[in-house]
């Protein structure tokens, strides 16, 4: 199969939603950069170190919020703003984590609105051990290159 035929079938996939729009971004990158003759980073698709880095970085600001007010929402929206055009990884790791900010945002106004009936007490209690933990597993799942989307996020981007 040559690269038109593979861009091609990378395109339908696309539209069909079999693959999200970063999925794509990595899978033309790499077919292109494969085409082009260029080798590989040695993890074979893997992310590179620096990618490693910043998506830990970006899974964990979220914990800024603990040290600035609405820092856990600036922090890591500002540093994908900044970041995600040098890696399709980073922007994989920046769009789930904006994802579950806005995610998280709209899971507290139903569930804080459900307290009046009970509810929500134990839903808004659940959902803060899940602001506490998911970050964490995602900043280990980035640290071995990999990317892992939040349980029950919502996606956006």
């Amino acid at each position: 199969m040559n690269l038109i035929e593979e861009l091609e079938k990378l395109e339908a996939l696309h539209r069909n939603g079999a693959l999200s729009d970063a999925e794509f971004r990595e899978a033309k990158h790499a077919l292109l950069t494969q085409h082009q003759g260029f080798a590989q980073s040695p993890s074979r698709g893997m992310a590179s170190s620096d990618d490693e880095l910043w998506g830990v970085l970006l899974h964990l600001s979220q914990f800024g919020g603990y040290l600035i007010p609405l820092g856990g929402w600036i922090i890591p929206i500002v540093l994908w703003l900044i970041k995600r055009n040098d890696s399709p990884v980073i922007d994989r790791h920046g769009r789930i984590v904006i994802n579950w900010i806005l995610t998280e945002i709209i899971y507290g106004i139903i569930f804080a609105l459900l307290s009046i009936f009970v509810i929500g007490i134990p839903l808004l209690i659940i959902l803060g051990i899940l602001a506490f933990v998911y970050p964490i597993i995602g900043a280990v799942k980035a640290s071995g290159g990999k990317t892992w989307d939040y349980p029950g996020n919502i996606h956006f981007l």
